[in-house]
């Protein structure tokens, strides 16, 4: 069984706690403690103490030119598979992005982005985080088949040529999903079935790499120490009342 979302239409453990009864909220209930952040098989922590805190979606700047569009990590969706029982394979979920480069070539060195991603699944309306991952790496995709991954080059490095686009993959540990959700229903919107972009999961990618920072200061000028290294693409983010 395969679940897709676009971008345009707009992630399970079990845990042995006592958790308080929430009537009425429909949300799945708050921990009685704070839950601990865990070590992910495979590296990276899943941020459990992070479960259904409503911070975001887009993270605080850590210097200038994460809103840039040069280079820019676009969102293409998520996707969620379950082999089944009798087939071979475990359940996943995928977060689908691209990397955008503008001006000059950007080299990223193999693996991509290693350690440098993560991942913060936030619920609809107010419901805070259903998953979050930091630690994690990314795979490049084969632009005519996105189902395969393709090889490390030779020299170590993915070379994004000017006005290019690199596919990447970043998949979703079940180890940082919180209690109440699993991967093949992290992502489902509330109500289920609804294709309105509100009641869906918005999604939030960090994807660091001293290469970003690198790019960043050689095409815009500004000094190292004031540029981030990190590129971020949010799915959605809702518009704000000026004040």
């Amino acid at each position: 069984m395969i679940l897709s979302v676009p971008v345009v239409a707009l992630v399970a453990w079990a845990l042995v706690l006592a958790f308080p009864v929430e009537r009425g909220s429909g949300l799945p209930p708050l921990p009685a403690v704070p839950l601990a952040d865990r070590a992910l098989p495979g590296g990276g922590v899943g941020q459990l103490s992070k479960c259904r805190r409503e911070d975001g979606p887009r993270p605080p700047a850590k210097g200038l030119g994460e809103k840039g569009k040069d280079p820019l990590l676009g969102f293409g969706g998520w996707s969620s598979e379950d082999p089944g029982p009798k087939q071979p394979g475990r359940t996943t979920f995928s977060v689908h992005l691209t990397v955008h480069a503008g001006k000059a070539p950007l080299l990223l060195p193999a693996p991509l982005a290693r350690g440098g991603v993560t991942i913060d699944v936030y619920g609809p309306h107010g419901e805070g985080r259903r998953a979050s991952a930091r630690g994690l790496s990314a795979r490049a995709k084969d632009p005519k088949d996105t189902e395969r991954t393709l090889p490390e080059p030779r020299s170590g490095v993915y070379r994004v040529a000017p006005g290019g686009v690199l596919y990447v993959e970043v998949e979703l540990p079940a180890g940082a999903v919180c209690p109440g959700h699993g991967l093949m229903s992290v992502g489902s919107c509330s109500p289920d079935g609804s294709n309105d972009i509100t009641d869906c999961p918005i999604l939030a990618v960090t994807f660091s790499d001293p290469a970003i920072r690198a790019y960043r200061a050689a095409v815009t000028g500004e000094p190292g120490d004031r540029v981030s290294d990190r590129l971020v693409a949010v799915s959605f983010e809702p518009e704000r009342a000026e004040t």
